[in-house]
């Protein structure tokens, strides 16, 4: 059966239409409701209700509430209230022993827009002060009166939310940094690059093959030791996908909020939470600062040693081209007989052509290398999150 969709008129349009000229108090004196409710009851009711109580029901309205707060907002804090699945006064509580536990990051992100504004709660303060009961407040209202009370509110929530992002955050970054370092570490010394690079210097006048061919065939037959030179380069795939930009954008973000906790504490040093997770996480940050500044390093380093700019030349513009520097003649797709048609990895190595530069090339010093790839091969790798995602570009 089709539902009706009933929508309420104003008494002002009533007047003139059927509604005015019918009586449903008569209706319901005349007609058999029992059998009614017997008919249409859904599963989840009981028995028929006496009539008495339905005409009851018509007629009783529930008390009203006082409400000095704007009414969308009530709404959305009725059911954002309903999503914490908390009592209201232990979400406060929860907030002032800043109770990681109890309070999901999710929630806290939803409870801030609700931090009452000024206007809002001189309201409140003033119907407190001047003795009207608190249960003649909608329960919205009472809460925003309770959540308003909490010192450093602001600061708190946000606190609350940093403490709770940032052993993922530092999760999420540290393996970016590592393989950020490793590969750019490791094309720089490689001797087995180099010596290939360095054969990109010979000439053919021979138009039937592509350079690409040339120098594979060379490799073959003269330096068949370079054919595994990728062994010496690690995680370049990996660090393809690293927006450096972004993670050192996200350093910094760890910084001020760390910064913010420590004076939180400041102010409220007897709290046991803010002293253990400063305590903890204060030289893991350090590190990750120290890290990011090796990255930066080793990244310019090996950018200007193929003679960009680290500036303007992106991780993911540069390890693609590293990357896909055939690492063996099948894949370079070079076969016995006769030649293949010329291929696009031949403008890659055009493109390392123009990189090549004389500095020395740098080691790894005091095995830090060998203890980044070690970390990476046990750490489960993480891309840079959705803000700011650092896309591959096809060369």
């Amino acid at each position: 059966m089709p539902l009706f969709n009933w929508q309420a008129l104003k008494p002002n349009q009533v007047t003139g239409t059927v509604f005015n000229e019918l009586d449903d108090e008569q209706i319901l004196g005349e007609l058999n409701m029992d059998m009614f409710e017997d008919q249409f009851k859904t599963r989840a009711q009981g028995n028929p209700k006496d009539l008495s109580t339905i005409k009851t029901k018509v007629v009783q309205k529930a008390p009203s509430k006082t409400s000095l707060i704007d009414t969308n907002k009530a709404k959305n804090l009725a059911i954002t209230l309903r999503k914490g699945g908390m009592n209201p006064s232990d979400i406060c509580t929860a907030i002032e022993t800043y109770d990681q536990q109890s309070l999901s990051i999710d929630f806290l992100e939803l409870l801030e827009p609700f931090i009452p504004s000024d206007f809002e709660t001189k309201l409140l303060v003033n119907y407190e002060k001047d003795g009207r009961p608190l249960e003649e407040l909608t329960d919205e209202d009472q809460f925003i009166l309770r959540f308003g009370k909490i010192p450093r509110l602001k600061q708190r929530i946000s606190t609350l939310t940093f403490m709770g992002n940032f052993p993922d955050t530092v999760k999420r970054l540290q393996p970016q940094l590592n393989s950020l370092i490793a590969a750019s570490m490791s094309i720089k010394s490689s001797t087995k690059l180099k010596k290939i690079l360095e054969l990109l210097e010979t000439k053919s006048t021979d138009r039937s093959q592509t350079l690409l061919h040339f120098i594979t065939s060379i490799i073959q037959e003269k330096y068949p030791d370079l054919v595994n030179f990728h062994s010496e380069i690690h995680f370049v795939d990996k660090a393809a996908l690293v927006s450096l930009d972004g993670i050192l954008q996200d350093i910094r973000s760890l910084e001020r909020g760390m910064e913010m906790t420590k004076k939180e504490f400041l102010v409220q040093d007897d709290s046991p939470v803010l002293k253990e997770f400063i305590k903890t996480n204060s030289e893991q940050l350090d590190t990750l600062i120290k890290d990011s500044k090796t990255a930066q390093e080793a990244y310019g380093s090996v950018v200007e040693y193929f003679g960009e700019n680290p500036k303007t030349t992106q991780p993911s513009m540069f390890f693609p081209i590293e990357e896909k520097v055939p690492s063996s003649p099948d894949k370079a797709g070079v076969q016995k007989g006769p030649m293949m048609p010329k291929m696009p990895q031949m403008d890659l190595i055009a493109e390392l052509k123009k990189r090549q530069v004389k500095p020395q090339v740098r080691e790894g010093k005091d095995g830090a290398l060998e203890d980044i790839i070690t970390d990476l091969r046990n750490t489960p790798y993480r891309r840079t999150d959705g803000r700011r995602p650092a896309q591959r570009q096809d060369t």
